[in-house]
């Protein structure tokens, strides 16, 4: 089985790893990749969004299946471009990409549809939106409607901070076209949760919980960044919460894309929030989130191509997905001043360190091939991640293998998975 990959960050990279445990694949492209993808696939120099390269790349090499995992071409519609020239994709199509696509959307449906979520308002206009915030409980949260790289969400502690949020989204366009449409809504409080799924349209199948880091400093201090780091499971996400999201979100999230003729066949991430009043959606994801597929995918015990095989052709139902009874924790290794600004062009040293150890990952988020060295090449360099007998374990070898690699600028969050300790 021929399979082309698009992308280049890390979850690419993890993405490409589960595929090579397949007995299945015979080869494997990515496009555009990174220097720790070209270890495993051919990389080959197309960007995620040309489309028509993407479409003829796949005709003329026979790929059998294309796997598109980030949000910006599947919002775009990359898989209904392919599939209109006969080749099987991965990934939901663009009328139901629009779950990630559309905050606002997302919200509306989870309103008509009575899936848990914080009370909202959606706003096309910025004095209309002014307006409605002098009469708000701060703080309040504001988010740009469309894809902003997970940082067009911004929490207002006060009216001033909220005007001025306004200014940044809807007047100045920090986040571009993304900030049209912003969607106004309650803060909630509680431990977030990321639960990924698989959907082939009518069935859902739930992937093992994880738990991110999106503040760039220790403490959850600093800017929102794409994440900073993460671990699998969550000791919060409970059997009993596992219950009540089966019932209340997980299958009516299916359900209604469906009746809005918007069949989802890919993945969901849930975005949840554990309140006190029960687990509520803070957002949806219309694909593998990053960095959490550096720790939900090295824990699957499935083929993965025959998960994406079921999605596809609609036989989710005859799948159980398997997940190995340990742990995971994943470490960014960033380039100082991420998420503004920061030096790129630096070698990276002591990779080799991660051969052949089995339960140590090094996955390439911003990296590069340049004159026979890998240099840095991005904000979010690395995601050193460790699987261990349980979180403690998983932790400490994370954060042990995060000094085997060096480069200039090197820069990590040195708290992530402290939260496990409280459990």
């Amino acid at each position: 089985m021929k399979v082309l990959v698009v992308g280049s960050g890390g979850r690419e990279h993890a993405i490409c790893t589960a595929i090579c445990k397949s007995q299945r694949l015979t080869k494997l492209y990515c496009a555009p990749g990174n220097a720790g993808i070209a270890q495993l696939a051919e990389c080959v120099p197309i960007k995620v969004m040309e489309f028509d390269k993407i479409a003829e790349f796949a005709v003329s090499e026979a790929i059998d299946l294309v796997v598109v995992a980030p949000d910006d071409p599947l919002a775009a519609g990359l898989v209904d471009v392919l599939n209109e020239k006969g080749i099987r994709a991965f990934g939901p199509k663009k009328n139901a990409a629009i779950l990630e696509g559309s905050k606002a959307f997302s919200k509306d449906l989870m309103k008509k549809y009575g899936i848990p979520t914080a009370a909202y308002e959606n706003f096309d206009d910025a004095d209309a939106a002014l307006k409605y915030l002098e009469n708000c409980s701060y703080p309040i949260v504001l988010k740009a409607d469309g894809l902003a790289l997970g940082k067009g969400v911004l929490i207002c502690n006060t009216h001033d901070e909220a005007v001025e949020g306004v200014k940044e989204i809807m007047q100045d366009k920090k986040f571009g076209d993304s900030g049209n449409r912003m969607v106004v809504e309650e803060f909630m409080t509680g431990r977030e949760v990321s639960v990924l799924s698989f959907c082939d349209g009518t069935t859902i199948r739930i992937m093992t919980s994880a738990q991110d880091h999106k503040r760039a400093k220790d403490g959850d201090q600093g800017l929102n960044t794409g994440g900073m780091g993460t671990f699998s499971p969550s000791p919060f996400y409970t059997k009993e919460i596992d219950e009540i999201c089966k019932k209340e979100i997980y299958q009516k999230t299916v359900d209604a894309m469906a009746a809005e003729n918007r069949p989802f066949k890919g993945v969901i991430f849930f975005g949840l929030m554990l309140t006190k009043d029960g687990p509520k959606v803070l957002e949806y994801n219309a694909r593998f989130g990053d960095p959490e597929a550096q720790v939900v995918l090295p824990r699957m015990k499935n083929d993965i191509l025959g998960i994406f095989d079921a999605c596809i052709d609609g036989t989710l139902d005859q799948i159980e997905l398997q997940f190995e009874n340990n742990a995971a924790v994943c470490v960014v290794l960033a380039s100082d001043g991420y998420p503004v600004s920061y030096e790129k062009g630096f070698e990276i040293k002591g990779l080799e360190a991660f051969d052949g150890k089995d339960d140590y990952f090094c996955f390439h988020a911003g990296s590069k091939l340049e004159d026979g060295k890998i240099v840095t090449n991005g904000g979010r360099v690395l995601g050193i991640t460790a699987k261990g007998a349980d979180l403690k374990e998983a932790r400490k070898k994370a954060y042990e293998a995060t000094e085997w690699v060096t480069f200039d600028n090197k820069y990590m969050r040195h708290d992530i998975g402290k939260a496990i300790d409280e459990v």
